[in-house]
């Protein structure tokens, strides 16, 4: 018989968002059950070479922050949550601290600031150069593993989320165990995966909003899929190893088949993806050149060995790099306290959507994201009046056992995905799409036909140009499949 468990909260994923949620719930002296897919220190946030974006600097302000990120989004983004990020940013960053989190410092000891794409000015704060994930989620896990509050899962998959009364009530995992809890957190990670190429690992397939959207949450803006404009091509073993933009920060520049410099590499990474695109169609070449030759190599060494052990000197030549699927900005629909529309289910993280993004993120605002609603996440789950905690009943054990696994993307899925919901579709593409086995790409499909305009990460041959009429106007997704236009404030 499969065994069962019950927690004050439920966190599924082990990235930083799910760890740092965990960890804040825990010291509100909650109970907590942490579901990892996977090892801890492995997940998709263990790989990520960007920094927290936060203003920190004199020369820097909320407002400046705010501004950049709404420039980036191309009129979409949601400015209450952009609000919240930007004001909370700091503190995030200095609780991290007090939790051990070494952050990279200049000779005199400041905090060392990095400028990334889209930014006014240097506010972006790293850990171990481009080892920021690497160092975050290890010391996280760390903290969360000797946490007596917390339990982990470590290998274990949410199959479907438990609900009853109109509530979320914990999930059944695919192991059979069923975890009761008074509030669940979706912590996931994203779906860029599903893009045949992709920055991520194999499992960022969309679990988490497939899981939301089967319990009746609804989902929101699918169709916005940021490419990161630099990701190694044509190295066995390294296709789509990411070279963080905070190389292009330090002066790294990007040159066609001709030698030629032909985009602000320091532009929004929408606009720098695109200007990629258009030199690879017009040339017929499958990449252009990364030049990091006059950058100090020292501040990025593990990219600099990642590259050296593909055969790849990146001090002596440049390096073949190409646009790649790198993050979502739909996901579950969230209010600014990360709950979700179905009571007792939260989210945070790159499976969220807030609408902070909006149209095309600003590069090291995810980060800063995951820890700043990780902890409204927490605080809201664990007020004063959270629910008590109740068993499943037979009927519902056995409705929820009945319900098959998630079902993984085939390489013919991702290469459709790829294809007719890349950096450039089309209506008769994304129609194709429509009938992929895949039901995550089938939402996608759908949402990308419903915005008929090219705005940000979303851009269609057939229309061109910005719709005006849909500026901060989100296409949502129902937990009854039905789909509707809101606009968020």
């Amino acid at each position: 018989m499969a065994s069962s468990s019950e927690a004050d909260l439920a966190v599924v994923g082990a990235g930083a968002a799910g760890l740092y949620a965990a960890l804040c719930a825990a010291r509100e002296h909650a109970t907590v059950v942490l579901v990892s897919a996977t090892p801890l220190a492995r997940t998709a946030s263990y790989w990520a070479q960007g920094g927290l974006a936060a203003a920190l600097s004199p020369d820097d302000s909320f407002e400046l922050h705010l501004h950049d990120t709404e420039v980036a989004g191309r009129e979409l983004v949601r400015r209450s949550a952009a609000e919240i990020l930007v004001r909370e940013a700091p503190d995030r960053l200095r609780d991290l601290q007090a939790l051990g989190v070494s952050f990279d410092a200049d000779r005199f000891g400041h905090l060392a600031l990095g400028l990334e794409g889209g930014h006014s000015v240097r506010r972006i704060v790293h850990a171990g150069g481009s080892a920021t994930g690497r160092r975050l989620v290890r010391q996280l896990s760390a903290l969360a593993a000797e946490e007596p509050r917390i339990t982990v899962l470590e290998g274990t998959r949410a199959q479907a989320l438990w609900r009853s009364e109109e509530r979320c009530r914990g999930l059944l995992c695919e192991d059979g165990r069923v975890i009761g809890a008074g509030a669940v957190v979706i912590a996931t990670g994203g779906a860029a995966a599903l893009w045949a190429r992709t920055t991520n690992p194999p499992g960022s397939q969309g679990i988490g909003p497939l899981l939301a959207h089967a319990a009746g949450a609804a989902l929101a803006d699918l169709e916005l899929l940021q490419f990161h404009p630099t990701a190694v091509i044509g190295v066995q073993g390294r296709e789509g190893f990411l070279i963080t933009e905070a190389i292009r920060g330090e002066g790294a520049t990007l040159h066609d088949a001709s030698g030629e410099r032909f985009v602000d590499e320091l532009a929004p990474r929408d606009e720098v993806s695109r200007a990629i695109e258009v030199r690879l169609h017009d040339s017929g070449e499958r990449s252009v050149g990364l030049d990091m030759r006059g950058i100090d190599v020292a501040h990025f060494p593990n990219v600099v060995a990642a590259l050296r052990e593909a055969g790849l000197d990146p001090a002596r030549e440049l390096i073949p790099v190409a646009p790649a699927a790198h993050y979502t900005m739909g996901g579950i629909v969230t209010d600014l306290n990360a709950r979700s529309t179905l009571a007792g289910l939260y989210a945070v993280g790159e499976s969220s959507c807030t609408g902070l993004h909006g149209a095309n993120r600003l590069a090291s605002n995810s980060l800063s994201e995951c820890f700043v609603f990780a902890r409204r996440a927490v605080a809201d789950a664990l007020s004063a009046d959270r629910p008590r905690l109740v068993a499943a009943g037979t009927h519902e054990l056995q409705a929820l056992r009945a319900l098959p696994p998630l079902p993984a993307a085939t390489a013919s899925t991702r290469a459709a995905v790829w294809r007719d919901a890349g950096i450039v579709r089309s209506a008769d593409g994304l129609t194709r799409l429509l009938d992929d086995p895949h039901p995550l790409a089938r939402l996608i499909a759908r949402s990308a036909l419903e915005r008929a305009e090219s705005r940000g990460a979303h851009q269609r041959v057939d229309y061109p140009e910005r719709d005006p009429s849909l500026d901060h106007r989100h296409a949502v997704l129902a937990g009854d499949g039905s789909l509707s236009w809101e606009t968020w404030h």
